[in-house]
C-alpha cells in the first residue's frame, strides 16, 4: 500500500491490522476529545507496528499519518498471531524489537530532562539524518511537532530556528 504525505494509515481508537513499513516516514499523532493532537512516535523504515499490538491485538493508540511517501506492508492479524502461535522463536524476536524500541524511549526521556533546548534540536536533528540524509527536520514535522518531540514550546523552536538562519 503507498501513502502520500498527510495520508491516513488507521486511526485513534479502531482495531484491525499490523503494518511493516518499507519506505518513508509516518508519525503516531493521540488526538484529544478538544481535536487537538500530540505527536508521540515517529516511525521508520522497517519497523512493524503498531508496538502495543505486537503481542495481543488492541486499539490502535494513535492515528497514523505519513510524513514521506511511504510504502506499507498490511500483515492482517489472523495470520500474524497464527504465525505466533506456530513459531514461538519470533516471540523472542518481537521481546528484541520491544526492548529497542524501549531504550529509544529511554534515550528521549533522558534528553528531555538533562540538556538544554538547543541540544534537544540538535540531537533530534542529527538522529534525523541518520536515517533521512538527504531531508531537513523543520521541512518535514512543523514547529509544533519538533517542539512536542523534544519537549519545548513550539516557540522555542522557532527561536531556535531564527538563531540558526542569521548571519
Amino acid at each position: 500500500m503507498k501513502l502520500k504525505p498527510g495520508q491516513v494509515l488507521f486511526h485513534q481508537g479502531d482495531t484491525g491490522s499490523l503494518y511493516h513499513l518499507k519506505e518513508g516516514l509516518l508519525k503516531i499523532v493521540r488526538v484529544k476529545e478538544d481535536g487537538t493532537s500530540t505527536l508521540v512516535n515517529l516511525i521508520l523504515p522497517g519497523e512493524i507496528f503498531p508496538h502495543h499490538s505486537l503481542l495481543t491485538q488492541k486499539e490502535y493508540f494513535g492515528t497514523a499519518v505519513a510524513l514521506l511517501n511511504s510504502e506499507v506492508e498490511i500483515i492482517t492479524s489472523d495470520s500474524w498471531y497464527h504465525e505466533l502461535d506456530q513459531n514461538p522463536e519470533r516471540l523472542k524476536e518481537i521481546a528484541l524489537v520491544l526492548q529497542e524500541k524501549l531504550r529509544m524511549m529511554q534515550q528521549r526521556i533522558d534528553q528531555l530532562t538533562a540538556v538544554k533546548p538547543a541540544e534537544r534540536f540538535e540531537l533530534a536533528e542529527r538522529w534525523f539524518r541518520r536515517h533521512f540524509p538527504h531531508l531537513v527536520l523543520a521541512d518535514v514535522l512543523n514547529q509544533e511537532e519538533i517542539g512536542q518531540f523534544i519537549g519545548v514550546r513550539r516557540e522555542t523552536v522557532n527561536r531556535l530556528l531564527r538563531k540558526r538562519c542569521r548571519p
